[in-house]
């Protein structure tokens, strides 16, 4: 567990008002390098280390020769140590003697050294040379002999490697700890230690509930859980005992990990925040130990929150691991999680927060009552909900006059926080990309077709029998879905290659949380209305159908086998919204029920398909026009079907939503002229993907 105080001390010391004087903190450290210093300068002056080394020829020639020498002391029968008589030192012989030593003391050691070969050796030519200048018995020079132990320099000698071999063994684990010190969460004898980051009074979270727009059901619960610790005893004195866990659910992007930081932020009790994937370790029995300590550290610190993200990590249902046989270290860890959170021992005032987005995969005694007391779920926002999301991402951005945050709530349904989050960063992108000086409404139009469609391709290059192709197809898509009662308002249609699409139709589905069984099939013929067109107009298909048959199959298949939207099949639904047959082999049904469920999907298929083609042929002139203009144009928008086709059949029950129909086709009008003009390319087109669409739930 990161220490935010230590941190906050690496660089100086702090005040009593929690700033930085900028002194640098003290170390045990520093004591040892002085003493060491200490050591060294000691040796080094007091030792005698500093005289100089001579030759034997500078001893006879210089010294002996001027009678010069006062006494030799012999050191170890290795050293010869030579002090110049004192009324000779001012000579300029010896200028490079300092009489005065450390403090300006005078010295009172030897003035030079000499290493001798041998004592034997040394004897004969110390004699000789007194003997060659003349030497009387009073003035023979005096030779010593001593034999001397050099203390310091033996403790230094067992001492110092030691101090290196510690040196090296602390520096190792100070690397294996990750930068932590000796008894850092880091450190190896530590790995079952958790690894949750503390958020305290000192390490206090700026997010709070202003930060999160929407999810207004999901903060009245949070709110509550906040104010359970605050003000336990409010809840207590009517017999009321303190949820133990809950967890968030919802589809990524949704703001499950936003929410628990504003927890953080507004709750002013410690908050533990770590990941389901940091109990997963390599070594048996450390997820168990993290488990452990986690909720060691949580009661000691409560009251307090424990925030768990992404718990499907470690909270998968037992039993349905793929990897048959053997110990599992993800269902011990488990099982400690569960003990911990609903065994003999107590954890009075610590709130358990989990998030995930598998919460069909999460074992079932993770669920139950007393552990998660509250599944809150945390769905897509709403029109309204869009709207608050955007005005807190807007906040930071340069923005034109004429933005309507309604207008991109309406024209958004289905993004989630993260996505509008996106759509804002790409727009200022695009807008710097062009170098305005605000963010308008046209950039946030090209933020939407980029994050849906994917980039422009506009070096892609296609031949003219191949736009002709993909114009019709568009047309056709656009012509059934205009004709079609229940099919979705269309947006606009575009050939423009997109991302791996070379062209794509835009619809704005109306929010609706139940669908029927007529407004599936007018959707399942106009996704099938691009391929009918094709064979309608030119006799022959193309692979361009391809997304549109996945996604038509896939609904059929829904239909018969989920819904039970098939006579044949009746009200039976094979669905299993638990996902405990995860790894099952075999279907819920027989085989003779698997081919009729076949039947009916091409039933359904072909049906659709025949009212597709039927539709574009009573209305070839039409499909005609609108494919020529869309060559022309590249992109033509709801009011240009209108002026083809009349109005939409069936009445458009959000005014709001015809409102921004009409004003969309008013305000992208420019998108078309720039876009028209376009010439043509040669090169043969790669598989193709057409139809792209701002899909609802």
């Amino acid at each position: 567990m990161a220490d935010s105080k230590k941190t906050n001390t690496s660089k100086g010391q702090e005040n009593k008002d929690g700033k930085q004087t900028g002194k640098p903190k003290f170390n045990a450290y520093w004591i040892y390098g002085a003493v060491a210093v200490a050591i060294l300068g000691f040796q080094f002056i007091f030792s005698g280390s500093g005289r100089e080394e001579i030759t034997w020829q500078r001893l006879e020639r210089e010294m002996i020769k001027n009678h010069d020498v006062e006494k030799i002391i012999v050191v170890n029968k290795e050293k010869a140590e030579i002090y110049i008589k004192p009324d000779k030192l001012s000579s300029s012989r010896y200028s490079d003697v300092d009489s005065h030593g450390f403090g300006g003391l005078p010295t009172t050691g030897a003035h030079y050294s000499y290493t001798i070969p041998s004592v034997e050796v040394f004897n004969a030519n110390l004699e000789k040379a007194q003997e060659k200048y003349n030497y009387n018995e009073s003035e023979m020079i005096s030779v010593k002999y001593e034999s001397r132990k050099n203390i310091l320099g033996d403790l230094l000698g067992w001492i110092l490697p030691l101090a290196l071999l510690v040196g090296v063994w602390l520096f190792i684990f100070r690397r294996m700890s990750g930068g932590a010190g000796a008894g850092g969460p880091g450190n190896i004898f530590n790995i079952g230690k958790s690894k949750a980051q503390l958020f305290d009074k000192e390490s206090h979270v700026k997010t709070d509930f202003s930060d999160v727009a929407g999810m207004e059901e999901a903060k009245m619960e949070i709110r509550e859980l906040v104010d359970f610790l605050k003000n336990p005893k409010k809840y207590t004195d009517l017999g009321g005992k303190i949820p133990k866990g809950a967890l968030l659910i919802g589809l990524p992007g949704t703001g499950k990990t936003l929410l628990a930081k504003a927890v953080a932020g507004e709750a002013n009790v410690p908050f533990f925040s770590i990941s389901g994937s940091d109990f997963v370790e390599m070594f048996v029995g450390v997820g168990a130990s993290r488990v452990r300590d986690l909720f060691k550290q949580a009661k000691e610190k409560a009251p307090c929150i424990v925030f768990i993200d992404e718990i499907d990590a470690v909270g998968r249902a037992r039993g349905r691991n793929p990897s048959f046989g053997g110990n599992d270290e993800r269902e011990n860890t488990l099982n400690q999680l569960l003990t911990e959170m609903d065994g003999f021992g107590t954890n009075v005032g610590v709130i358990i927060l989990a998030a995930t987005n598998r919460a069909d995969v999460l074992d079932r005694a993770l669920l139950r009552a007393g552990r998660f007391d509250r599944q809150i779920h945390v769905e897509l926002p709403d029109m309204n909900e869009r709207g608050e999301i955007y005005k807190v991402h807007l906040k930071p951005l340069k923005l034109s006059t004429n933005l309507d945050v309604d207008f991109l709530a309406k024209q958004t349904p289905g993004f989630s926080g993260a996505d509008i989050a996106n759509v804002c960063n790409e727009a200022a992108l695009i807008a710097a990309r062009n170098n305005k000086k605000q963010v308008d409404k046209q950039d946030f139009h090209d933020a939407i077709d980029r994050i849906i469609g994917g980039l422009e391709r506009k070096s892609k290059l296609i031949s003219p029998q191949e736009k002709k192709t993909i114009a019709y197809h568009e047309a056709g898509h656009a012509t059934v879905s205009w004709l079609l009662e229940h099919a979705s308002p269309l947006l606009k249609v575009t050939i423009i290659p997109r991302g791996k699409a070379l062209g794509a139709a835009w619809y704005l589905p109306e929010e609706r949380q139940i669908t029927t069984t007529e407004q599936l099939l007018d959707e399942m013929a106009s996704a099938l209305g691009g391929r009918a067109s094709e064979e309608v107009m030119f006799g022959k298909i193309s692979t361009g159908a391809l997304n549109d048959l996945e996604k038509i199959t896939k609904q059929a298949y829904a239909m018969v086998s989920y819904f039970g939207m098939s006579e044949k099949i009746g009200n039976v639904s094979f669905y299993d919204s638990s996902g405990q047959s995860e790894y099952a082999f075999n279907k819920p049904y027989s085989e003779k029920t698997a081919e009729l469920i076949d039947e009916e999907v091409k039933r359904l298929v072909d049906d659709s398909y025949s009212r597709a083609k039927e539709i574009l042929r009573k209305n070839k002139k039409g499909l005609a026009h609108l494919a020529e203009l869309l060559l022309e144009k590249e992109v033509i928008f709801s009011g240009d079907l209108e002026k083809i086709f009349g109005k939409k059949r069936g009445d458009i029950t959000n005014d709001a939503q015809a409102v921004l129909l009409r004003n969309d086709s008013k305000h992208s009008s420019s998108d078309a002229k720039k876009s028209s003009g376009k010439k043509p390319s040669s090169k043969p087109a790669e598989k193709r993907s057409p139809k792209k669409e701002i899909s609802g739930k």
